[in-house]
């Protein structure tokens, strides 16, 4: 048994279209083949040597180094592409009902109900926007009526803008946790966002103090499993928003990618066992959503070159886990996620050579091989992969 696991999440770093992408209008994207095509090269050592670009049929080029890692890619079970089902289904919940989404807003009885709750005379927006772009359309208008941005995306969210000095972060918080209670039932999105800005240089831009206000999901899953049984679950970054702290023993939002690792780093040198659960959101927020491909691929190589320190920092019992959640390709159409496969690469200073674990029918195999490894419940969906990186 690993006495210590450390599951880092690249959030959106999806690695080809999935079978199913034209029922989700994603025919065609690919998010690190289609990143690595238009920049023409990413230096990305480490995630080579655990196998990334030995994982068959991707338009990633082929490595000429021998792996020592596990790899290979997993399709997504469950009916979305966004963070909360696949965080979900890595842990074993199978999301069979997409989660509501809401094209031409929010209905009237939510928002009449919104500000019943909240106190608020009115609010901007009630539509689908891109969240930099929206800030910027309406932050005046905003700083003079002090009324909430609300706006939301293809996926199933609500989102609630507001600068830092007109309602202040614990107020916007709590506003979110209102609108949390409201949107149940039929209205029972995935995520409410608390997304704070501030005015730089002329224009708005959102700050770090972003806060996730998730469902609640299902106990039997992967975390609470852990945590029953009495091993530690360590999470970094939005893993406890996600997961609305179901299952999470301790908890430390992040900054930055960079910042995520130092958590992780940090947790390594004074967490011995159970897990230690981390999620870099940048790749997603920062450059998918806005379709930036050369910070995307900046991003991945700062990434790759921090992953050294952890890898030096792992013991002969840990076990090192690296996948994704779903795609966010910065040269596709539009500002949304994409259905796509995601990469798994698993590695212990034990292996001897590489191994190809081909392609995994759902995200849940990942939660599956932790539970097998711990020996807790056996999840309800997913099969565990343990016995292929003996």
């Amino acid at each position: 048994m690993f006495q210590r696991v450390i599951w880092i999440i690249l959030d959106s770093v999806g690695i080809g279209e999935a079978p199913d992408a034209q029922l989700f209008g994603d025919v065609g994207a690919d998010t690190l083949g289609n990143i690595m095509k238009q920049r023409g090269h990413l230096d990305l050592p480490n995630l080579e040597k655990l196998g990334l670009f030995s994982i068959d049929d991707t338009k990633l080029p082929p490595s000429s180094v021998v792996p020592v890692g596990a790899y290979g890619k997993a399709k997504e079970l469950s009916n979305g592409k966004d963070t909360t089902i696949g965080h979900w289904e890595m842990i074993g919940i199978h999301t069979k009902q997409a989660f509501p989404t809401y094209p031409a807003g929010f209905p009237k009885e939510i928002m009449d109900e919104f500000l019943k709750q909240t106190g608020y005379k009115g609010y901007l927006g009630n539509l689908v926007a891109s969240g930099t772009q929206i800030i910027n359309e309406l932050g005046n208008e905003h700083m003079d009526t002090g009324y909430p941005i609300i706006y939301t995306s293809a996926d199933s969210v609500f989102q609630i803008a507001a600068h830092e000095e007109v309602i202040l972060l614990q107020d916007l918080y709590k506003m979110c946790e209102t609108a949390r209670q409201i949107l149940s039932g039929e209205h029972a999105v995935a995520r409410v966002i608390a997304r704070p800005f501030i005015k730089e240089n002329e224009r708005y831009v959102r700050t770090p103090n972003r806060r996730d206000f998730s469902l609640k999901p299902s106990c039997k899953s992967l975390l609470p499993y852990l945590k029953e049984a009495g091993y530690r679950v360590t999470a970094v970054g939005k893993i406890e928003d996600i997961f609305s702290g179901v299952g999470i023993g301790d908890a430390v939002h992040t900054k930055s990618n960079m910042d995520g690792m130092d958590k992780t780093a940090d947790f390594m040198e004074t967490q011995h066992n159970g897990l230690i659960f981390t999620n870099l959101v940048e790749f997603d927020s920062t450059w998918g959503h806005r379709r930036d491909v050369e910070g995307y691929a900046q991003g991945l190589e700062n990434f790759d070159h921090r992953l050294g320190e952890i890898l030096s920092k792992m013991k002969e019992d840990d076990l090192l886990i690296i996948n994704a959640d779903h795609g966010c390709d910065p040269t596709f159409k539009g500002t949304d996620h994409t259905r796509e496969f995601i990469p798994v690469l698993m590695y212990h200073k034990k292996m001897k050579t590489g191994v190809d674990l081909g392609i995994l029918d759902t995200f849940a195999d990942i939660g599956a091989t932790i539970a097998d490894n711990f020996g807790v419940q056996k999840l309800p969906i997913g099969t565990s992969l343990k016995n292929k990186l003996i």
